[in-house]
């Protein structure tokens, strides 16, 4: 499941106005391909695979946008996307509300400086492209706590995403791309081994490479989990910069 080389600009706003029209047609004038979105949430998860990174342009009250603010701050935050905000300084004031720091490449207010917002979002699509682009890598988990240290492990490096159960797991990957899945082998009603029996049934997922994250070292259960043939078994007591080296090491022998 290769994500395509090159990831899109979309951009969200209340309507294509004149402003719009004039920062899509500089996007591409500079080779940066763009795709408009408006507030329309089929179309914005109908862009889901092809996002790099959002720019939300406030051209109307931001409480008229309350939908889309949330599905766009869900839909970074899932599939790990940084987001250019681009309004006066009362209406970003409203939007940072809604989405989180964390979230933001960079703002900038009106009248905006189109040199530098051209520069900006070059630099960063230039960082995630080709060969620098960040692999994606999907957790599976449904101890929430031991989901999220990994994460912050993880998402430094690496494009991240979450899903706290095999059912999420399944749902999560039919909508995104991911290079590598970390997945629990005790999970209740679906467990690790079902998962990776159903990603494997899947023409899109089955050569999806998987290793599975266990907290049992002892003989009986490694040799029940090699028998399955993932790619790498790894111990829930791993710390950071062992769980990095064995996932770089297994990027650079794939690449």
């Amino acid at each position: 499941m290769e994500q395509t080389e090159n990831g899109r600009i979309i951009v969200v706003s209340h309507a294509e106005g004149f402003l719009v029209k004039g920062l899509l047609t500089k996007f591409e004038e500079h080779g940066l391909k763009t795709e408009y979105a408006g507030t329309d949430l089929q179309r914005m998860e109908a862009l889901r695979e092809e996002s790099e990174l959002y720019v939300l342009f406030v051209d109307d009250d931001p409480e008229n946008m309350t939908e889309a603010l949330v599905f766009l701050k869900d839909i970074a935050s899932d599939n790990d996307r940084k987001i250019v905000l681009i309004g006066t300084i009362e209406q970003l004031e409203i939007i940072h509300r809604t989405i989180p720091d964390t979230l933001i490449l960079a703002e900038f207010t009106r009248p905006l400086d189109m040199e530098k917002l051209i520069r900006v979002v070059s630099q960063y699509m230039d960082a995630a492209s080709g060969e620098n682009r960040k692999k994606h890598i999907l957790i599976v988990d449904d101890d929430i706590t031991y989901m999220r240290l990994i994460y912050e492990w993880l998402s430094p490096y690496y494009h991240v995403g979450m899903a706290s159960s095999g059912v999420q797991a399944i749902k999560y990957l039919a909508k995104n791309k991911a290079d590598l899945v970390l997945l629990d082998y005790e999970m209740p009603v679906v467990n690790g081994p079902q998962v990776l029996e159903m990603l494997r049934s899947d023409t899109d997922s089955g050569s999806l490479p998987v290793m599975f994250l266990t907290g049992k070292g002892d003989r009986e259960s490694v040799l029940s989990i090699v028998d399955l043939k993932p790619v790498d078994y790894l111990l829930k007591t791993i710390d950071r910069e062992s769980l990095k080296a064995k996932i770089d090491a297994f990027f650079q022998k794939k690449s």
